[in-house]
């Protein structure tokens, strides 16, 4: 074992995922700069490390320390210490700030710090407000430090400290002592492998109730975020034996008895799917049931609108447009204005937005209060685009109060007498319950939606199961109308849709729509989409490679997934040095990017797609554009984002672009199906060009079988229906 104290130059790589980082550092006890590997977590550059391992020689990159232990200290070089201080770990300094810093006090500069830190107020340009800020931060540190020490006194990886010390504060060690299993879903990016590891070095026993209790939830959790509200108990246990390493199943039984006795998860058989134990969480198996009666409450309630007054005003407006509403059309403006709760689907160019614009116009003329929502920002931007009406994010509209919950609830109902949503195929259940919480019983809800879409992200199957329980009146729309049948994009979405491959257009550019490309080597593919994006697009339709033309794909890894097209189209269109280096991401003023996760704090959800604007390195703050909104990013907040020149087609859903480039190749098989391919077109409004194989394009058109997804709602509705 060899011993080396070394100071940080660079963090050349981190993983969030694991806390593996490849760092440069210089010591005095060998020459030049060292490159040291290992499970150190977020290094600084200008900190000093304590490391313990052993030397080994990369057959590519040479002499190595590889890190079997380390400990973090304090700077001792005045240049470490301006390093340090100006890495951006102390909000309020920046590389100015912390010259500054040293240059007034020199070493003794964390001294004062952490004893003194008052004394900073002799320095030009630091006020009593920003050295409120650098104080709670330094304090920050300096418990964060503590509670890496405490991890590591237990010989458990400090990759999370910072994360878990934002979320329970002084009290990180006492709560991790005493449940390390409520770290999985407090913390995240920490997963029960992680956790379990924790538990076990804190002495809890293999066979524990605590440790398989916890691991049936964790299960159950990570089952809902494929979709799943229930899942079969035979098979549930099989799982939970393999995430604890094939524990026998008799204990895992026991667990699931315990976990019913104590209420927090329901058994049920559900004849009707051939299930005779199906485990639900708890909060999952009540709001399923009280979506069921919840709509079923609001479609049974009495309408109040007279047919005769409806059909009048509908031919009033017809009228004053200047456009004759097809049968199909006008019976289901008519319907949807008529019934307490309705359903509008189909694909592209069969006259969703039409029937909706007319809905919108005769309801507001009737003298009704309609508000209009969606899943995402962009996909309420296009509703209020294509109706003429305002239209907002389903957030928004119940007004999600950041500490948890909405406003608008059950004891706070909207003031509305009509609520439409578009892009329906995208609620999952938790959004769904929250929304008919908020309705008045005496409000109106259409549904607006294309079912043949990918479901939601989040868990549960909404619109299908809706629609397959047949309770609810709907409009299966399925003419596409002649202007439609013009766009390339439309027939071969419909032609996708019913097992067909796509044609190319009959046009020639600009005036053609639709390309299919046949390519299998990927490295072609890749160069390919980089000329077409880069050069050739922009050339031929005028389109802005940054704004206008968005790259989907199924997969993140391989020559065609988003992580090495992000790189390649990044680095030919927005090139330059990076502003903002967290690990393995790097973000650069231009960047196109994107939001990953729902922050209500800042009002911008999973989905929404911005530049950056501006970088400021002494607050340590990034500013995003999202069409016009200007957030400010903290540096523990960027990993909410990420580059966005190409994403995949699952975070495309509710967004349309001018053009799109989406690659269909067999290294993506586990993916490629139907509905993927379905969506990925769709999202296109101008312009449409899918690169691959004829045999990935086979492979995903045949492809229906995406995986089930474990819900009851359609018979729940059912039942809700019969005993109504």
């Amino acid at each position: 074992m060899n011993f080396l104290k070394a100071e940080v130059t660079n963090l050349l790589f981190f993983s969030e995922e694991n806390g593996y980082a490849i760092a440069r550092v210089i010591s005095s006890q060998e020459p030049g700069q060292i490159t040291v590997c290992g499970t150190m977590g977020r290094l600084i550059p200008g900190e000093m490390l304590s490391l313990k391992g052993q030397w080994k020689e990369h057959p590519k990159y040479g002499r190595q320390f590889i890190v079997s232990e380390f400990e973090q200290l304090f700077p001792a070089s005045v240049n470490g210490i301006r390093r340090y201080l100006g890495s951006g770990m102390i909000k309020g300094v920046g590389p100015v700030m912390a010259g500054k810093m040293v240059g007034r006090f020199g070493k003794k500069v964390l001294d004062i710090l952490e004893e003194q830190p008052d004394k900073l107020l002799e320095i030009e340009g630091l006020g009593p407000k920003k050295l409120e800020k650098i104080k709670k931060s330094w304090g920050s540190q300096r418990e964060v430090r503590n509670l890496m020490l405490f991890l590591q006194t237990h010989e458990i990886p400090t990759t999370f400290a910072g994360r878990i010390y934002r979320k329970y504060g002084s009290e990180s060690m006492a709560r991790i002592s005493e449940n390390p299993y409520d770290l999985v879903y407090d913390i995240r990016g920490v997963g029960f492998k992680t956790a379990d590891r924790m538990a076990l070095k804190l002495g809890v026993a293999p066979d524990s109730p605590q440790r398989l209790q916890a691991a049936v939830v964790y299960v159950l959790f990570q089952l809902s975020e494929k979709g799943h509200l229930f899942y079969p108990a035979r098979e549930l246990i099989s799982k939970v034996s393999e995430a604890l390493e094939n524990i026998g199943h008799e204990v895992i039984e026991s667990a699931i008895d315990s976990l019913e006795e104590r209420k927090k998860i329901v058994l049920e058989n559900l004849p009707e799917q051939g299930i005779s134990r199906a485990v639900y969480l708890t909060f999952f198996y009540k709001m399923e049931i009280e979506t069921a009666q919840r709509l079923c409450s609001l479609t049974t309630h009495p309408s109040g609108l007279s047919e005769k007054k409806i059909q009048v005003r509908i031919s009033e407006l017809e009228n004053k447009a200047k456009i004759t509403l097809t049968p199909e059309q006008k019976r289901a403006v008519l319907d949807a204005c008529l019934n307490k709760a309705y359903i509008i689907t189909g694909g592209p160019g069969t006259g969703k937005t039409t029937i909706t614009r007319m809905i919108v116009k005769a309801l507001t003329s009737l003298g009704l209060k309609v508000k209009l929502a969606a899943p995402t920002g962009r996909a309420a931007k296009r509703l209020s685009q294509a109706t003429g009406a305002g239209a907002v994010t389903i957030h928004r509209l119940l007004k999600y109060n950041p500490g948890g919950g909405f406003d608008h609830n059950e004891e706070n109902k909207l003031k509305a007498d009509v609520v439409i949503v578009d892009e329906t195929s995208m609620l999952d259940a938790h959004l769904t319950v929250q929304l008919l919480r908020a309705l008045p019983v005496t409000c109106r809800l259409i549904l607006v939606g294309d079912v043949n879409q990918l479901p939601a992200v989040g868990p549960g199957n909404v619109l299908k199961d809706i629609l397959s329980s047949e309770t609810l009146p709907r409009a299966i729309l399925t003419s596409i109308f002649r202007q439609a049948r013009e766009s390339s994009i439309v027939v071969n979405a419909h032609r996708i849709n019913t097992g067909n491959f796509p044609v190319n257009s009959s046009k020639v550019p600009p005036h053609a729509d639709f390309f299919w490309v046949e390519q299998e080597d990927l490295g072609k593919i890749q160069d390919l989409i980089t000329y077409m994006v880069c050069d050739r697009i922009p050339d031929v339709y005028g389109f802005d490679p940054l704004r206008d033309i968005q790259v989907l794909t199924p997969m993140h890894k391989g020559e065609v997934g988003t992580m090495e097209l992000n790189r390649v189209l990044r680095d030919k269109l927005n090139p330059g040095p990076d502003a903002v280096v967290r690990g393995y991401r790097s973000f650069r003023v231009g960047d196109r990017v994107l939001q990953i996760r729902n922050n209500y704090e800042k009002e911008v959800f999973n989905g929404d797609l911005g530049w950056i604007s501006d970088y400021d390195p002494e607050e340590s703050e990034m500013e995003v554009d999202f069409e016009g909104r200007k957030i400010k990013y903290d540096l523990d907040d960027i990993d909410e984002l990420t580059l966005a020149y190409a994403i995949s087609v699952h975070k495309s859903q509710g967004s349309e672009y001018p053009a799109v480039i989406m690659p269909v190749v067999t290294q993506h098989y586990m993916l490629l199906q139907r509905n993927l391919i379905y969506t990925g077109l769709t999202r296109a409004r101008q312009l449409a060009i899918i690169i691959g194989s004829k045999k990935a394009m086979g492979l995903g058109i045949r492809n229906m079988g995406a995986e089930r997804r474990f819900t009851h709602l359609r018979y729940r509705l059912q039942q809700a229906f019969n005993t109504a």
